[in-house]
């Protein structure tokens, strides 16, 4: 069972990213408009004014953070924003959601109606100075993540409950011909959230609703699941010192006060496993 890293609530955390060269968890609370890090037993948080939901790290202190209308650098000792790339800032009715940057230096990055409003979303791939779509139609974009030896994306719209697989070209990493079902939830009613790739190639895929971040082989094959202590688990992410701490990001919103009162909701969870996940790879922005 998975337990409170901090307690700080989200009313929806999502976004997890352990950083690799400062050692230290970033995670964002989308409806709050808030990024937050732990330094030590410090909470930092920086607020902002639309929603933020992703990011990657472009050096020790420099994210590149994906909010509702664009891309912008973001030093994490000043707080200074510089907008990189827009990202559909003339549709007020969108903000950005799951995203992750890829291994060869790109930032992959989700958008969705701020109602869920179905497929007003997209996937994009942001890469050396140039935004381009990647999936259209999408309701509620998640689950992006990258197979270690670089062979292909995963993604998920979360509402179809199918977790697909696209390949990509080993030279550059943009979409190679189209995509395939990796995992198919919707016999089971599972809904894919946040999902990160450990060291093995398996896919781990937080459930919203399920209480629980699974872990799922290359093949698709179903092999452990990690439970967690509130209802709506959002995203995962690899962490520590060895990289074999799983983080969770969670969130309050859609559940009844009863749950509120008697869970850990919206609160950052981890837990101590005997998998290695990678090293998040850094953004090259030019």
């Amino acid at each position: 069972m998975m337990e409170v890293f901090d307690s700080t609530p989200c009313t929806l955390g999502e976004g997890p990213l352990w950083h690799p060269e400062r050692g230290q968890l970033f995670w964002f609370d989308i409806i709050g408009k808030t990024l937050f890090c732990r330094e030590g037993q410090t909470l930092h948080q920086w607020r902002f004014d639309e929603n933020v939901s992703a990011a990657g790290w472009v050096d020790r202190d420099t994210l590149l953070i994906a909010s509702e209308t664009g891309l912008f650098r973001f030093d994490i000792e000043t707080g200074r924003q510089c907008l990189v790339q827009t990202l559909e800032a003339d549709n007020a009715a969108t903000r950005s959601n799951d995203g992750r940057a890829d291994p060869w230096g790109g930032f992959w990055i989700g958008t969705m109606g701020k109602n869920a409003e179905p497929k007003a979303g997209a996937i994009y791939r942001y890469y050396r100075g140039e935004l381009r779509r990647i999936v259209s139609h999408i309701s509620i974009s998640n689950a992006i993540c990258f197979a270690p030896d670089q062979s292909c994306a995963y993604y998920t719209d979360t509402v179809d409950k199918i977790i697909r697989r696209q390949p990509l070209v080993p030279e550059d990493g943009w979409p190679l011909g189209e995509p395939e079902a990796f995992i198919d939830l919707r016999a089971e009613g599972f809904n894919p959230d946040g999902a990160v790739c450990d060291a093995d190639s398996y896919v781990w895929v937080a459930q919203w609703g399920a209480a629980r971040v699974a872990r799922y082989a290359p093949d698709g094959r179903l092999v452990e699941v990690i439970e967690a202590p509130t209802d709506h688990v959002s995203c995962p992410a690899f962490g520590g010192q060895d990289l074999t701490t799983l983080f969770a990001t969670t969130a309050r919103q859609g559940l009844s006060e009863q749950q509120l009162a008697d869970q850990p909701a919206g609160q950052t969870l981890s837990i101590e496993t005997a998998f290695k996940g990678l090293p998040e790879p850094p953004v090259i922005l030019e």
